[in-house]
């Protein structure tokens, strides 16, 4: 996030705050001081949400892949969606200890969701999320030694990727969140765990322990995407995962972040099956990124590269927990060895040739956008899933009347391999950041 959401220092606030001091939106890092935002103030509430529109120029038959020739004539089809409705809130006890939370609200619902499981040849399934439709993303009490010296305990975001450590809706140009990160790993990430963090010159840096992820959630269209979640009441944390990053400011208008995880996955479940295949694999989960953000002279640019490994991949399929008809877990065919996700956006600031537009502190982006992902580019097995495979480009604007509000339209184009059908679409979506105490 603007400043990672782990540290509640959201994007949101530092578009109010930077806004007013004329610095670059991206500029600040995860979370200098959970308080900066509230301006002295010990309690703070804000938030961020996102409306958006979408017709898609595609079919959504659940064949669309393995039948792709009889379905390159389907309708189009649209919908309107409520992505994300977060609101935060966050109070300064003094000595040093802060609190934080964030309550998100996906998708406008609440319970149990239906879906249609295309890997499964269009069945019907309950998906099962922990809190259904919504979630309590971040939960925990922070002790601050210095700048330089914090550390915070409870469920904190995981500052994996360029989506992750940033990803308010006023942080990327397109109407949904980048698909590439979106797809391959959790969105946004997080899990219980403690961290540590600070800020020292023109660094910021941040070392996690964490519950580690659940195999049984992976799946062959999405990688680790769901491993973070679990259906029971509690994080199940029979492996552990640690989590790193760290962020240079030296160059004005740009900020360089690295980041990365490890951690073991088979047998993280319940019950745990300690003398089958739990103790005989361990199924590594190892994620590199770099990421960037230049905002300066009027352009805005960002870019992410990842890369993934699991280890033991092609045992997942054979974990007794994927087996129980009643499981509630996914039933997926293969997993990957490997996935990865790069991209990169551009967008320049037109009002600003316009001395009363600028003046006003509105703004219209015109930006571009390029992707390149795949959660399944190591065929497990000799498996292939080919339809895994997207190159994305998407262009559009964004117009921001106020900092905190940003209207949005774009085109956006997935090519798939030869064999299927590109997947073209048009989206619109109205999205804020703010503070309101």
């Amino acid at each position: 996030m603007k400043t990672s959401k782990q540290t509640l220092l959201s994007a949101a606030m530092a578009v109010a705050a930077l806004a007013s001091a004329g610095t670059a939106m991206a500029q600040t890092s995860a979370a200098d001081s959970v308080m900066q935002h509230a301006g002295g103030k010990r309690l703070a509430i804000g938030g961020y949400g996102e409306i958006a529109y979408s017709r898609n120029f595609y079919s959504d038959h659940v064949s669309r892949y393995s039948q792709a020739e009889a379905h390159a004539d389907d309708p189009s089809h649209g919908r309107f969606d409520i992505p994300h409705a977060v609101i935060y809130l966050s109070y300064d006890f003094g000595k040093g200890w802060t609190f934080g939370t964030e309550i998100e609200f996906e998708h406008g619902g609440t319970g149990v969701a239906y879906e249609k499981e295309d890997e499964e040849g269009g069945e019907w399934e309950q998906e099962t999320e922990k809190g259904g439709e919504v979630e309590l993303e971040q939960f925990w009490i922070q002790k601050s030694f210095a700048p330089w010296a914090n550390l915070r305990m409870g469920h904190i975001v995981v500052p994996v990727g360029l989506n992750n450590a940033h990803h308010e809706p006023l942080n990327f140009f397109t109407v949904y969140r980048p698909e590439g990160e979106n797809t391959i790993m959790p969105s946004t990430w997080h899990q219980t765990g403690v961290s540590f963090w600070g800020r020292a010159g023109d660094w910021r840096y941040e070392a996690q322990f964490l519950a580690g992820l659940n195999a049984d959630h992976f799946t062959n269209t999405g990688w680790i995407n769901k491993g973070n979640s679990s259906p029971l009441e509690f994080d199940i944390a029979n492996k552990y995962g640690v989590a790193a990053r760290v962020d240079n400011y030296s160059v004005p208008g740009l900020r360089i972040g690295l980041s990365g995880y490890y951690g073991h996955s088979i047998g993280n479940s319940y019950p745990r099956n300690a003398n089958g295949v739990d103790a005989e694999y361990k199924g590594q989960v190892v994620i590199g990124s770099v990421d960037f953000t230049y905002n300066a002279h009027n352009w805005i640019v960002r870019g992410q590269a990842d890369y993934g490994y699991l280890g033991d991949a092609a045992q997942l399929r054979y974990i007794y927990n994927r087996l129980n008809s009643n499981s509630p877990y996914k039933h997926s065919a293969w997993v990957s060895k490997n996935a990865y996700a790069v991209g990169v956006e551009a967008g320049y600031d037109v009002f600003s040739q316009i001395s009363k537009l600028r003046r006003d502190r509105q703004k219209l982006y015109v930006f571009g956008r390029y992707e390149q992902y795949n959660p399944y580019a190591s065929n497990t097995n000799n498996v292939a899933y080919d339809y895994t495979e997207i190159k994305r480009i998407a262009a559009g604007v964004n117009y921001h009347p106020i900092p905190q509000v940003a209207v949005k339209a774009e085109y956006s184009h997935r090519f798939l391999k030869e064999i299927y059908n590109d997947e073209p679409s048009v989206n619109i979506g109205v999205a804020y950041e703010g503070w309101f105490l």
